[in-house]
Parts: C-alpha cells; structure tokens; sequence
C-alpha cells in the first residue's frame, strides 16, 4: 500500500513541473536528450566554466549535461574494493559518483585529523577521475546518511551550551578549523582546477531543522572563502525546501514528504530551472528488533522513468551502501528509539559486500543507450569462501581487563556522560560501552529517572540483576545480610545517537545524571572508558586468557583463531547462539550484532584477512555457544 501512495504521489507531482520543464517523448527506454548523461571527464577539454544553470538545463564546460548520479560512501566499503565500486556505477549509466565527508570520522578527537586508509578521501576522489566519473561531494558539516550524530563529532557535546548546527560560537569555531583542514585539501580537485568535483552539498536538511537564519549564509561563506568555485547546493526535503534554501545556491530535494506545492516552491525560490533529486531511494535503514525493509522494483522503475521523461537530474541513495563498521551507525527516532544494524544494504543497487542485484541489471539496460558507455563484464560475485565453524577456546571476564585499560577509571562524586570524560586528550569518549561501579550497602529500589543512555546492564558483585533503558527505569537490588558492602556496576552501551532532529543538541550518552536507590542518589563513582578502539583489543594479554567452558557468561571478551589459505576471500560470520556484542578480526572492528534480528550475519571483507591466523575477538555480553560459523551468503532477515 505504501509503495502505492508513494507512485501515486510521484506521479502527480511531476505531473505540475510540465509548465517549466523541456519534456521530451519516450519511445523506449530512456529520451533522446538523455545523451546528455553521457558527458564524462574524458570528454571535456574546456574547464573555466563548471556547472551551471542555463534555462531548464545543466550546462557544464558550456555544454548540455544531465546529471545520473549514486551515492557511494567511501568510509563504508573497503578502500581494496572502491575501484571495483565505482567501476560498476559507471557500467550501470551512472556518470556522476556522490559522497559525504564524515567530520566525526576524520576529526575524532578535537585537533587530529585523519585521511589515511579507509578515510583517505583523496584517494577516492582521484579514484573516481581515473574511472572517468563526476564527483559531487556533500561537505557538511552536518550529513546525516545514518551516522552517529549525523557525522558530527560528538566532542561537540561536552560544551552543555553546545547549539549544533547554528552560528553558536563553540560550533562556528569547530567548524572553521575542520574547513580549514578540509577544503585545501579537496580544493584543487574542483572542475575548474582539471579535477572531478562538479558540485558541493552545504549541509543536508537544514530546513527540517532551521534553528538559526544565520547558519546557511554562514556555511556558504565559509566555502567560498575558502576557495571553492563550483556550483554549490542545498538538499531538503519538499516541506523544508524554503526553510533551507540559500540565495544563489542551487536547491535539490530529497524525494521524501514532497507535496504537491513542492515545486512551485522550487520555481518561486529559484525560478525555473533544471530538476534535481539528490535523494532517490525506494528503501529505508533497518533498525534493531524490527522487519527488514523491502523494495518494490516496480515502483523503482516507474518512478525513475517518470523523473527521466521530465529530464529530472538524479542521485541513487544508495548505490552501494556498503556496511556501518565499528561503531558507525547511528539511531533514528520513528516514535520510539531505533538503533541501526550494522549492515547498510539499504536497498542499494550493489549489495553489501559489492554483488549485483536484480536491479542492478535492470537498471544498466535501462540508462545504458547502445552508443553509450561500454559494458561491464557481468563476472560472478567476488568468490566467498565458507570457512570451517570455530569454537571460542578462551575468554576474559570483563571485569579482570579493567586493570589492563589504558586509561585509569575517572573518580566521580556524580555520574558523568561519555562526552564529560577527560580521556582522549580532553575530547571525551565517543561510542562503544561506559562502565561505572559505586559501592552501596544494602538493596532495594535502583532508579535511573531517564538518565542511562541507551542500555544498562545492572550487576551486583558481578551477578547480573538486569536492564535499565528507555522502557524499564527501575530494577528491585537484593540485599545479602552477610556482607556490610556490595558493588554495583552498570554496563552502558551507547547504541548510537540520533542521525537527525533537533534533539541531537541532548544527545550524550552514559549516565546523563543522577541514579537513586530507594530515593537517594548514588554518589562515589569509579568510571571507566570502554571505547573498545584497536589498541585495546590489539593488546597481547596471554597470561590472563583463560580456557572457555559451556557455562562461561558475560560480559567478556571471546577469543577464536581462524586459519585461511594464501588468498582470503570474502565470508560473512554468524554467530547463532550469541545474545549481543561486537566482534573485532584483527584488531578491525566488524560491527555490532545482535539475536533480535533482523540481520543475522557480520560481513567480514577478504582484504582485512591474512594468509594464516587470524585473531577474532568477540565482546558478549550475556551468553553463547562459543561457537563461531561462517557462510557465503549475507542473511539480513526477511
């Protein structure tokens, strides 16, 4: 039914554009004009004029150009397969290739910027000019695509005065120095400078959320101050489109809550023109403990050829979406809290792992004109391999690695939020878990008032009472008249902040205040950072590793080999029998996992595997079989 509306929709929406857009006829297949699509970086010696509007069209280098556009995001597929990626998009039609910069990823703690490995996004872009493909590149610094805090680094949030995506000072100054850092190093990669980028996305539906007049002029200015020539845009949707349009910067839409007096807006803010949809997709994220969202190819279809016949410009969200490694992936908020799965199928026209689907296929017969660009040899999916099931042979409690944490725990009267903590130089803790003990005296009633953010596991001397999270506020603590004190620790997991909204301004993570037994607030806290990075999970501990036995419980760290031959192939990993956790394989983290479903498997990519042994280390936190299995094919639930 909702595949229905969404067509019946679209097609009365297009229908109102006919008034200032150039319609052409169809056939079959795609119109004449589409040719346009065809315009590549190869193709175009003349490079002082970018990306312009002229009519109802896109000109670029002064020639007629229709943008045919996928998202790819850089940070969620391996570098070793970027190359097989784009080289696919382009065989599909595609001339253009989008992707978003991540702040929180390449400034994850304050002053340090990374752009080595998988978030070398330079190379990614001199990737895309080598396969001869368009760039446009969404700069934020606010992105959303399902990132935690919406890409934002969450250091931001340990000023409690902190206004995200305003002009407050705190923000601006962070902003400025990320720009600073950023833009020199894409800047020469510009149209006009002989590079690949034809356009840059400021910000992403600042008019859902317009808390501040101010901010868009100021993005917009931060940019071109800095060096940046080519066309730059906005991207709202259909109700915010107004509210988050910029004065001569180019507005796109996202094809989600658009109305019927979507486009007359469009013409009343920028006058007629060409027609982008930066944002197409048929699919959403899946959330944790809820049904697998489904496409309808039909729908898919009709809707593309519909925007085509209007010569709409479009980007495909997601091409391929690839997969929320580590701690990635953010939460969404449909009426209750969503945390999000690890994989980031989303539907896309590539699976995770970069394999066709159907409509993949479809989709090159259908951009893909016979004088266009040349097939793409149709070769199987990168080989799987189904390695041989493994049994967990060691374990470490959690509670004997405390000594071993890097950081000393922080002593605290109160609680204090991941993003209050004084570890990483001041920048506080980003993701993973959070553990604070006290010491009380007798039981009775635990209540966190809101304050456990997103899910604590209660234990009293190391014996597990139960959860405390949005739904469950209040456990009963027993009390041992044999002994005068007892510990209390709770487990926090940070499940991912909101991606989008304009509660991400609250979104800290851990105790975010006080906790009270039997009315009292619990005071004498020990609080130890468990962000659980590499060189945590990387450190040789062979004296305390000790033999697993059925009856072994978490939370604890479980330790497997796996053996693979001199060429490691790709393979996903199931882990049937676990409850909950991450699991790391050399030392990369793969992901969280989880037996509410829907996705039962962990995609595990062949180039983070060696010749030999390999060291998978799986964090329970409750209880499993120890044993590890693998399959070549991705079960992501039905």
């Amino acid at each position: 039914m909702q595949a229905f509306l969404f067509l019946v929709r679209l097609a009365g929406l297009l229908s109102l554009t006919s008034r200032f857009l150039v319609t052409s006829a169809l056939q079959e297949g795609l119109p004449e004009s589409v040719v346009e699509a065809l315009l590549r970086p190869s193709h175009v010696s003349e490079r002082l004029v970018g990306l312009q509007v002229r009519g109802s069209n896109f000109t670029l280098g002064n020639m007629p150009f229709l943008i045919l556009s996928g998202t790819i995001h850089y940070f969620r597929v391996p570098r070793d397969y970027w190359k097989d990626s784009l080289l696919k998009l382009k065989a599909c039609g595609f001339n253009t290739v989008t992707t978003h910069v991540p702040w929180n990823l390449h400034e994850p703690r304050r002053g340090q910027f990374h752009y080595s490995g998988n978030l070398d996004l330079i190379a990614f872009i001199s990737l895309a000019s080598e396969v001869d493909l368009w760039v446009i590149l969404c700069v934020g610094p606010y992105i959303g695509s399902d990132l935690d805090l919406g890409g934002l680094p969450s250091w931001l949030l340990k000023d409690s005065h902190m206004k995200l995506r305003t002009t407050h000072k705190g923000f601006t100054a962070a902003v400025n120095r990320y720009f600073d850092d950023l833009i020199p190093k894409i800047r020469g990669f510009q149209f006009q400078e002989e590079g690949p980028i034809i356009a840059m996305q400021m910000e992403n539906e600042y008019g859902s959320y317009n808390l501040d007049k101010r901010y868009m002029p100021y993005i917009k200015n931060a940019l071109l101050s800095r060096g940046i020539k080519t066309m730059l845009m906005t991207a709202d949707t259909g109700q915010g489109l107004l509210k988050g349009h910029t004065p001569t910067v180019f507005a796109t839409l996202h094809m989600k809550s658009v109305r019927q007096k979507t486009y007359e807006h469009l013409s009343s803010a920028q006058g007629p023109g060409p027609v982008m949809m930066t944002v197409y997709t048929a699919r959403s994220l899946d959330g944790w403990g809820t049904p697998r969202n489904t496409l309808d190819l039909h729908m898919l279809m009709e809707s593309v050829r519909e925007m085509l016949k209007l010569r709409f410009s479009l980007n495909f969200y997601m091409f391929h979406g690839g997969t929320n490694f580590g701690f990635m992936g953010g939460a969404a908020f449909p009426g209750h809290r969503l945390p999000m799965v690890t994989s980031y199928d989303y539907g896309a026209l590539l699976t995770e792992d970069g394999g066709y689907t159907p409509e993949y296929l479809v989709f090159q017969e259908f951009f893909r004109p016979d004088a266009g660009v040349p097939s793409f040899q149709h070769q199987d999916h990168r080989p799987k391999d189904t390695y041989a099931p493994l049994a967990a042979g060691h374990f470490i409690s959690l509670w004997d690695t405390l000594i071993h944490q890097d950081d000393e725990p922080v002593r605290s009267t109160g609680p204090l939020s991941m993003e209050q903590l004084s570890v990483n130089e001041g920048s506080g803790q980003s993701a993973g878990y959070i553990l604070y003990e006290t010491v009380i005296t007798r039981g009775g009633v635990l209540n966190s008032d809101g304050h456990v953010k997103d899910r604590g596991q209660v234990f009293l001397d190391d014996k597990y009472i139960g959860v405390l999270d949005d739904t469950h506020q209040k456990l009963t603590l027993p009390s041992d008249h044999y002994k005068e004190f007892l510990t209390l620790r709770i487990l926090v997991e940070n499940q991912g902040r909101l991606a989008s909204g304009t509660s991400m301004n609250q979104e800290r993570k851990g105790l975010t205040g006080n906790i009270y037994l039997n009315g009292s607030p619990l005071r004498k806290f020990k609080i130890y950072s468990l962000e659980m990075q590499n060189k945590f999970i990387q450190r040789k501990l062979p004296n305390i590793w000790k033999p697993s036995f059925l009856h072994t419980v978490g939370p604890a760290f479980f330790l497997a080999l796996l053996r693979v031959g001199s060429q490691p192939k790709d393979t996903f990993m199931s882990l049937q029998g676990w409850t909950k956790g991450v699991v790391f394989i050399n030392g990369q983290n793969l992901g969280r996992y989880w037996n509410v479903g829907p996705q039962e498997t962990l995609y595990v990519p062949g180039p983070w595997l060696k010749p030999g042994l390999n060291e998978i280390i799986v964090f329970e936190e409750f209880k499993s079989t120890l044993l590890i299995y693998f399959t070549n094919t991705s079960q992501l639930g039905y």
